[in-house]
């Protein structure tokens, strides 16, 4: 009896260190897989245990090792919008439904990635007119931060999401009409991977080992959040006696009767979890590699547009994107982003020195960059227009990735020469022509000596454009649409805005 006791409590012990096989978190039902190249699917199992992946006809095998990992990579397909079977077997049987094979692009960045398709201007049309698009997939990441790269993370509603009148107003809109522009044009499945989070910095998207490669601006990122973590308690009781202290009036007078207007103290940010340098690459990002993709479109930069960031962005924008590209071991994917709209106090910059940051970040091989001055709402920092930013996005990849033969760029800022008492400006991608359709050329300034800039008289001639200044005789520097809201008026004849640029240094 003892000797029968001790067998099955020790076959006990191994069912339970016997674990199931278990698949990375983006591979579930309605998936959309990468085609034209090889495809990783990985995942965990108890070590040493036997994995085998079947699709579309093809069974590859493999073994999980000592810490229980295992992948395969399945040989690379063409498009094909007929949903197959994923089937993994190990101790277990995991078999995934509706998969299908096309395009797959990353979505990240912060509130204006993740504003979803119900709250745009466009909502009651092309909510239910999504049902027209069931290859148009989403998957949405759980908004997760991790101290050290996680290798997995909760998924929104547990699967990849079919558009459709119940679903797609939860899509990330900028990536949905990205995705649906792609899709009418191109007729494969398109997949969007949704991994955003509203008012994060780009700081903490960036993988801790491509800090390394700038070890200046790491070490003052990482001394801002370490003196944000030592401040927190006392900005925290500071504010908690200010509540209090409000609470207090505001009783006093809901008791005497008397009216009471003055606003709650603002809660202050202190130093908020979203906000760990890399924790949100190593929660939301680092679980997504190795998966198959295209290239990645991004809309961030608000949170970083203040006095003490955006003289960092430039580097660290482009550290987190040479960071993703060696891990997700893909090569250089595209990587497009939206620059920010014109929004806030017409007469500050910050917003125009972090726009130059973006612009500057093109010096990397296959970025692009979708211009939006025109479209933004100075009153609202989450423009509802993702419409027009979709199709901008997907401009620069249709041009850049699957060979139209369109126009996918605004006029570019080329060279600026004196002429008489002020400035010939010349461009780049003026195809067909520069316009401007707004009643006016706004938004050029000339600037002295002195360094005070003047709103300039700018005249459309020939392709260039004439830029005087009464106020200003002897200019030495020209700008454009360099304000947090400027009113910008030059357009090429496809409708598409100049991008912000200046001369000076200043």
């Amino acid at each position: 009896m003892r000797y029968t006791l001790t067998c099955l409590a020790a076959l006990s012990l191994v069912a339970s260190l016997r674990a199931d096989v278990t698949p990375a978190p983006l591979f579930t039902d309605h998936a959309v897989l990468q085609r034209d190249k090889p495809v990783p699917v990985w995942g965990t199992a108890s070590a040493g245990e036997k994995i085998s992946v079947t699709f579309a006809g093809q069974t590859l095998e493999t073994t999980a090792d000592a810490s229980g990992k295992w992948r395969v990579d399945l040989p690379a397909q063409p498009a094909n919008a007929k949903p197959a079977d994923l089937v993994i077997k190990g101790n277990n049987t995991i078999t995934l439904t509706d998969i299908v094979v096309g395009e797959v692009w990353l979505a990240s960045g912060q509130s204006n990635m993740a504003l979803q398709v119900a709250l745009t201007y466009d909502a009651a049309i092309d909510v239910p007119a999504s049902a027209n698009f069931p290859l148009i997939r989403h998957i949405k990441i759980k908004e997760t931060v991790s101290a050290t790269p996680a290798t997995t993370v909760a998924i929104e509603g547990s699967t990849w999401k079919v558009a459709g009148p119940e679903t797609t107003g939860g899509f990330t809109a900028a990536g949905y009409y990205f995705a649906r522009d792609l899709y009418e044009l191109l007729r494969v499945p398109v997949g969007i991977i949704g991994s955003n989070w509203g008012g994060t910095f780009v700081e903490s998207w960036t993988d801790a080992d491509a800090y390394k490669t700038v070890p200046d601006n790491a070490t003052i990122v990482q001394s801002r959040w370490a003196k944000a973590v030592a401040d927190s308690p006392a900005i925290k009781a500071k504010y908690d006696a200010n509540l209090a202290a409000w609470k207090a009036e505001q009783t006093a007078a809901n008791t005497a009767g008397a009216k009471f207007a003055k606003p709650a103290p603002r809660a202050p940010q202190g130093a908020r979890p979203q906000d760990l340098p890399s924790g949100l690459f190593n929660g939301m990002i680092n679980p997504l590699v190795p998966y198959a993709l295209r290239g990645a479109i991004w809309y961030q930069g608000e949170s970083n547009a203040n006095s003490e960031r955006t003289k960092e962005y430039h580097t660290l924008f482009s550290t987190m994107i040479t960071g993703w590209r060696k891990d997700f071991a893909q090569g250089d994917f595209p990587f497009y982003w939206v620059q920010l709209a014109n929004f806030g106090n017409p007469a500050e910059t910050n917003w125009a020195f972090l726009r130059e940051a973006q612009t500057q970040t093109l010096a990397l091989p296959a970025t692009g960059q979708a211009v939006i001055i025109d479209i933004g709402n100075q009153k609202d920092i989450h423009p509802r227009n993702k419409k027009d930013v979709g199709r901008r996005l997907a401009r620069l990849a249709l041009a850049r990735d699957y060979g139209l033969k369109i126009v996918d760029s605004g006029p570019v800022f080329a060279q600026a020469d004196h002429e008489g008492a002020g400035y010939r400006v010349s461009f780049t991608h003026t195809d067909g022509g520069l316009i401007a359709p707004q009643n006016g050329l706004g938004g050029f300034e000339l600037a002295g000596e002195d360094k005070v800039f003047h709103p300039a008289d700018a005249a459309l001639e020939k392709n260039t454009v004439l830029v005087t200044c009464a106020a200003v005789p002897a200019p030495v520097a020209v700008r454009y649409a360099w304000r947090n809201a400027p009113l910008a008026g030059l357009f090429n004849k496809e409708g598409l805005p100049a991008a912000p640029f200046r001369t000076d240094t200043w």
